[in-house]
């Protein structure tokens, strides 16, 4: 994968945080903590998607049944016992 060399601007207050955030020893420079951030929002950001879609799917699935915790314990409780085995 190539790469692409990008210039920018960050405060003082931002450069003293990258800048500690190296001196952890996580990062080993500026590039690579940015290059972190940009991984951990593309996850962050493929996470929501995901829940957004099966939220679609839910709603799209017609009307919500009647649901009875009682009767769904009941159910878990004949399937797979209470675990006290």
């Amino acid at each position: 994968m190539g790469t692409k060399r990008k210039i920018i601007a960050v405060t003082k207050q931002q450069d003293a945080w990258i800048k500690s955030r190296i001196a952890t020893g996580k990062f080993t420079d500026d590039s690579e903590y940015i290059r972190d951030l940009i991984r951990r929002d593309q996850s962050h950001t493929a996470s929501i998607e995901e829940i957004r879609a099966v939220l679609t799917e839910g709603e799209l699935s017609g009307d919500p049944e009647p649901f009875s915790p009682e009767q769904f314990k009941r159910e878990m409780m004949e399937k797979y016992g209470d675990g006290t085995a």
